[in-house]
Formats: C-alpha cells, structure tokens, sequence
C-alpha cells in the first residue's frame, strides 16, 4: 500500500498529532505503528526513524531552516513547518534517502495538504538547505558562558536551561559527551528469566538471530550475564522466546538497583512506583519464586501494564495494586524487607530513548519534582522493617532530584548509608561514591542510560 509518500504522511500525521497535546512520544509512535502493522519492517523503520529523529533535532532543525528560509518559523503554518523539519532531517540525517527525494516527496507532501500555493515554497527553502549543507555554521564560541550554551544547544538540539543545567554540574566537554550520546542510536535492551533453562534460552536465541530476516545483531552485555542489547528489532513482541517470558525490555542502569539491593529467598519487597514493572519482575525472578513482591503504581492503566508483564513472564509471587504512593497505607508498615523508591522524576539520564522529554520539562518542574519525591518518601519509609533496606533511584541527573534527597533521607528520616561497591559489575568498580552508599551513573559511560542509585538501611529497632 504505502510508497514513501505514505510513509512520510504517517511520520507527518505522527507530529502533528504530538503537537495538538502533551502525548508521550513513544505512544504516538507505538499507536501509529500499531495501525499500520501491516506494512514491512523497513516501511516501518523508517516511519519510526524519521518521526523519532524529526522531534529529536528540533531544535537543531529549526535553526538550519531559519537560516534559508525567508518567512520566519513562528510565521508558518504548523503543517508546513512539520513538512519542513521532515525533509531538513532527511537531507541532514538519512543517507539512504537521495536529496531529490527529500524534497520532492516533501513537495508532494505539502501539495497533498492543499497548500498548492506554498510547493515553490517548500521547493525552494530544502533544495536551498541540500546544497549548503556541507556547510552550516554552528554558533561560534567566544569563550562567554552564553556562547557555550547556545553552541551546545543548536548542535544536539538540547533548550538552553538544559545544557547551561549541564554545563554547570558536568562541565562544557563532558556535557557534550552526553548530548551527543543522546543522538547515537540505541539497541533495545532486554533482561532473560532465570526460569529457562541454558538449552532453552540457547534455543531461543538461535531462532531470535532468524528474526528481521536474520538482520538483528545481538550483543552480550559486558556488564551483566543475563542481559542482552538487540539492534535492527522491529516489534520486540514478534521475537522468538517474547510471549514466552524468555525475557522483558529493561536497562542495564535499571537492572542494577535489584543487583544492588542484594534482595534474598523468601524476601517481601515492596515497590511503590512500579511501572510498567521492570525492577519488581526482576526482583521476583531473583526470589524464585519465594517471598512476595507488592508492585503497586497510580493508575489503573499503569497497573494493567504491569500485570500484563507479569502474567507473561509467568510470576506467581507479584501482587500488583492501585495505589498513590503519596497517601500512607498503615498496614504496609513494617512488612518490607526491601522497598523500592523509583520515583517519578525529570527523566533526563533517559533523553537518549525518550527525546520528548527535554521539550516537556522546565527547572520549575524538577523543583516541584524534588517536593513530589520527598513527600513520597515521608508516606512510604515506615513500610520498611527494622533493619530493612530501602532503595532510593531515579533515571535523572539533577542535583536536587538525586543528591539532595539522598542528603535529605540521612537528614531526615530514620536511615544509615550502606555501601554496595561489592555488587556492581566489575567494569563499574570506578564509581566510587558506591562505597558512600550512592551512585550517579552519566548516560553513555558504561553504554547505558542515566540513572542515580542509592541504598539506606533503617535503623530504629
């Protein structure tokens, strides 16, 4: 059905879409592709590519077309300026796309929306952009502050409060790192079941290598035995060994709070945030089956996500419920051996994967952000038994959403540090504030996404 026009409409109908309200990027995409599942991997790679990558450059993108457009971007149409940033990204982005083709599906496309009058318009701005684009100029840097900060953010497309955020807590090389880590693309990350056994998961791994027409690259993770990163997947739900439980999607970053937690047989664990349910399914493959893990989250819809998962993953001892971690449940109290504290969050160690966010979070939010949290944790420390301990982690960077709180916890409520460098991967043995009771693991160090890890044990008897 679909040549590249139709392709281009649906990425086009994608972004419009996420323009008319605050949708999650990935569930626009996920929809969209959902509707047209019938179309070929490569139709629906390149879907998925072109709309991912068109919000992911925004900025980037906005500031190429300023300069070889006439008509200012805050005057153009919204379908337009959409049409525009799709074919920059092509022309700048995709070398298996010709620029011809860039611009003239682009002109079709606008031809298509009935703004037959602006095809010359169209025309003219990307075959303008096609043949300078070997020669753009970035912001220069004059050694000023602000130089550095609109520098950083037109070239990876980060706002300004952000890379001025990172600049400050990172410093201008390292944060450049890390933005440009966010542009690289990403495998899919998956943790197998300590249920199958090593012939079956060898089983399943030979018939995943067939899967994509044999185009899936699968690599070991050097950090952890039982994980796996996957390239060129296309929906991880159609791979061998998936319906089965072999495995679920989940970080390496997010793997590590159960390694972490050092959680044993017959253990109760409690999770307070636990969508869409990666740390408490791991945390119930490690009991095997023993003791119980109570993964509870806001909403209904978040907890139907979780049961899903858990009942594919055939896990007999997760009790998933309903539940707004902000208000106190008196009979958890004292019943967790372990409770974990993955609160909501800014999300920025998770740009990489989830683009959207750098677009949707300010620094007012991270301080309404940082109250949400604390409250949280006044509501639910109790639930831990004496002795107990307690897992503070986030998928951010801030200081106040990681350190501060983890300041705040000592301060505050009835808990001791407990160091944990003896249980992270060898390769990790560097961070060495583990043995302080923390880590802060930057996106891209150890090919991972950002995450802030922190272990307490209660004290009172």
């Amino acid at each position: 059905m679909a040549g590249k026009t139709n392709e281009r409409r649906i990425a086009l109908d994608i972004l419009n879409e996420m323009g008319k309200s605050d949708s999650y990027q990935k569930s626009a995409i996920k929809l969209a592709l959902s509707k047209y599942d019938f179309l070929d991997t490569k139709q629906k790679a390149f879907i998925k590519y072109l709309a991912e990558g068109t919000i992911e450059r925004q900025i980037t993108l906005d500031y190429i077309i300023g300069k070889y457009s006439k008509t200012p971007i805050n005057k153009m149409s919204k379908l337009i300026l959409y049409i525009l940033r799709m074919g920059t990204f092509q022309i700048l982005y995709m070398d298996s796309v010709p620029d011809s083709a860039a611009v003239n599906e682009s002109v079709k496309l606008a031809g298509s929306l009935r703004f037959i009058g602006l095809k010359g318009f169209v025309n003219a701005v990307l075959r303008n952009i096609s043949r300078n684009k070997d020669e753009i100029e970035w912001p220069p840097i004059d050694g000023s502050a602000e130089s550095k900060i609109r520098h950083l953010s037109i070239k990876y497309s980060e706002p300004e409060w952000l890379v001025d955020m990172f600049i400050k807590q990172f410093g201008f090389k390292k944060s450049a790192e890390i933005f440009n880590f966010f542009l690289m693309p990403r495998p899919v990350t998956v943790r197998f079941s300590s249920s199958f056994s090593a012939d079956q998961l060898r089983d399943i791994l030979a018939k995943m290598k067939q899967a994509n027409n044999g185009n899936i690259v699968m690599k070991p993770s050097p950090l952890l035995q039982y994980a796996m990163d996957l390239y060129h997947t296309d929906n991880i739900a159609y791979l061998p060994g998936f319906q089965e439980g072999a495995f679920m999607v989940q970080d390496i970053s997010s793997m590590l709070v159960t390694e972490v937690a050092g959680i044993k047989k017959g253990n109760t664990v409690v999770d307070v945030c636990a969508a869409p349910g990666g740390k408490s399914l791991h945390a119930a493959d490690v009991l095997k089956n023993s003791g119980k893990v109570i993964a509870r989250d806001l909403s209904e819809n978040k907890c139907l996500l979780i049961r899903e998962n858990v009942n594919r993953m055939q896990l007999s001892n997760v009790k998933v419920e309903t539940h707004d971690a902000e208000r106190h449940d008196a009979s958890l109290e004292n019943m967790a051996d372990v409770l974990y504290c993955d609160l909501p969050c800014s999300g920025l160690g998770v740009i990489g994967r989830k683009p959207d966010i750098k677009m949707n979070t300010d620094l007012s939010s991270i301080q309404s952000l940082q109250a949400k949290q604390r409250s949280i944790l006044n509501n639910v420390w109790n639930y831990v038994k004496p002795g107990g301990i307690l897992i503070y982690s986030t998928c951010t960077l801030t200081q106040e959403e990681n350190q501060d709180n983890f300041n705040w916890i000592l301060e505050n409520l009835p808990f001791e540090a407990v160091p944990f460098d003896d249980r992270l991967p060898e390769p990790m043995k560097a961070l060495t504030t583990a043995a302080l009771g923390y880590v802060q693991i930057i996106p891209g160090e150890y090919g991972t996404d950002g995450f802030f890890i922190s272990k307490f044990r209660r004290k009172d008897a």
